[in-house]
């Protein structure tokens, strides 16, 4: 049996695309996903699977929430080890590393577009690309922050979702049982 956690983007936010994670939780379990458990409102699962193909996954859970709550979900898989090697991969030191956010794309994307959009830059904020992740610190804090993920979506043409520090470790956490 696998261990796969998914990060759901946009769910629960701003009364958008609304998702009680309970019903989450029952659908994903009836579809066969096992020791299905969720982590706070905005998107975060921790499962079990015999599946080994992340595509295969990925596709599973966009159409049983399309199906069951009418609207599309972008969404990144990734087993517990990914998701530790991107924690574990993060360029800051631990006072900056456990202020930061964690962007995951769902590719990795060309290294000329990397080049080109790590010329965008703002004051008091900090980032790298690496692999398929974005690192980045504010020291002002998220919600000042000019950082745009819209932006480097675009730039990098991927998909991204974002959690901070904490999730991060309770993800890992939750998916260590």
């Amino acid at each position: 049996m696998n261990t796969y956690i998914v990060l759901l983007r946009g769910l629960n936010v701003g009364g958008h695309k609304k998702v009680p994670m309970a019903d989450l939780r029952l659908l994903l379990t009836k579809s066969g996903l096992e020791n299905v458990q969720t982590y706070i409102q905005s998107g975060n699962v921790v499962f079990q699977s015999s599946e080994k193909n992340i595509e295969n996954l990925e596709s599973q859970i966009k159409k049983l929430i399309l199906d069951d709550f009418g609207f599309e979900v972008p969404l990144i898989v990734n087993t517990r080890e990914d998701l530790l090697v991107i924690f574990d991969n993060c360029p800051f030191a631990e006072a900056k590393k456990e202020n930061s956010y964690f962007t995951m794309l769902s590719d990795i994307p060309n290294k000329d577009l990397v080049k080109e959009a790590s010329q965008k830059t703002y004051p008091d904020e900090e980032y790298e690309i690496l692999n398929d992740c974005i690192y980045f610190f504010c020291a002002k804090g998220y919600g000042r922050a000019k950082f745009n993920f819209n932006f480097f979506e675009r730039k990098l043409n991927v998909s991204a979702t974002s959690r901070n520090y904490k999730t991060m470790v309770k993800l890992l956490s939750l998916s260590d049982k």
